[in-house]
């Protein structure tokens, strides 16, 4: 079912870096413009690229989308595009679900929305496709100016368990999605990181991904909260600037410096750091800092190896150690030692 309404124009290509979505998983990403390979960002204005993905039920009673038939990953491929480009996205519900495909951040008609009340999702093995746009900022009246779409957003399936997309969200159907502006500057690595529950890529420690990159590279990380819980996202001996792209943008920017930020249902952010800069290589936790959240399993490894991708002494001791850890609540864990509350 097209939504004819939103057709858009010329062809743009598509990008092949990695982005490790799930521990020892390659997740794709889609680009749009150029090959985004490093560098700044560049594109042609109104650019439309044409996609297909294919939602498929996934071993444990998961579910999750891909680029490709028998493909699918938890979390989905990282979507991009520039600010005035625009994605159509077939989707192929290979299950025997309701589901749909829903996008923050940029624009589309009540037909691409996603959800039940717009009569907007697909039934069990249909396809249907999905219109999302974005623009640049505009001047409007009264000296104002209206946002552009750039930022780091994500998707998430809309119809699946309820007519809310419970069932889905819960189950795995979730992804990133990044609109980036003109002349952003280009990672060498992507990470994209979900807290959902107690769960991080709907997996929760010693089993969480662990992202890898050598010493000196430059990564992205896009974190997203999906659930009924409140987090908090930490990133051990790194720094970030908590502004649309993680960094400074001049010697007066007054945007505030942290390495934590709320990570709540429904709410993404992303950054970029340079890895190990200013501390060197090593294991490098990542983690939710509700503490009885982190004590249940929400804690991960950024590995970041030596410039030489080589290992960096005791960075597999401390990945031993921390497989070898216990997970529970704080509660259970006051329990065992005879607290109480």
């Amino acid at each position: 079912m097209d939504d004819t309404a939103d057709r858009p124009r010329p062809a743009f290509s598509r990008r092949s870096l990695i982005v490790a979505g799930t521990a020892g998983l390659a997740v794709p990403t889609i680009g749009a413009g150029v090959a985004l390979t490093g560098g700044s960002a560049r594109a042609s204005a109104g650019a439309t690229k044409k996609i297909t993905i294919y939602a498929e039920a996934l071993p444990g009673g998961l579910y999750g989308y891909g680029l490709e038939p028998g493909k699918a990953t938890v979390p989905g491929p990282l979507l991009e595009m520039y600010e005035g480009d625009t994605l159509e996205i077939t989707l192929v519900n290979t299950t025997t679900q309701r589901l749909s495909i829903h996008p923050h951040g940029v624009d589309y008609s009540t037909g691409s929305d996603g959800s039940p009340f717009n009569d907007s999702y697909n039934d069990p093995g249909e396809t249907r496709t999905y219109v999302w746009r974005s623009r640049e900022m505009f001047a409007a009246a009264g000296r104002r100016f209206m946002p552009g779409s750039a930022g780091y957003w994500h998707y998430h399936d809309h119809a699946m368990g309820t007519d809310h997309g419970t069932g889905g969200v819960a189950r795995g159907l979730y992804g990133g999605l990044i609109v980036r502006r003109r002349g952003d500057i280009l990672p060498d690595k992507q990470f994209t990181v979900v807290f959902h529950d107690m769960t991080i890529n709907n997996k929760a420690a010693p089993n969480t991904p662990m992202f890898e990159a050598n010493l000196g590279q430059r990564v992205e990380w896009v974190a997203i909260g999906h659930g009924n819980l409140f987090h908090t996202f930490h990133l051990h001996a790194h720094r970030w600037v908590d502004n649309r792209t993680g960094m400074l943008e001049s010697v007066s920017d007054p945007s505030p410096t942290i390495d934590n930020k709320d990570l709540n249902p429904g709410s993404s952010f992303g950054f970029q750091v340079l890895a190990g800069e200013g501390v060197g290589p090593g294991a490098w936790m990542y983690h939710c800092h509700v503490q009885n959240h982190s004590d249940g399993g929400m804690a991960g490894i950024f590995l970041v190896r030596n410039a030489d991708g080589s290992m960096p002494p005791g960075a597999q001791e401390a990945i031993h150690r921390f497989q070898g850890h216990a997970h529970t609540t704080t509660s259970q864990n006051n329990d065992a030692h005879g607290g109480h509350g």
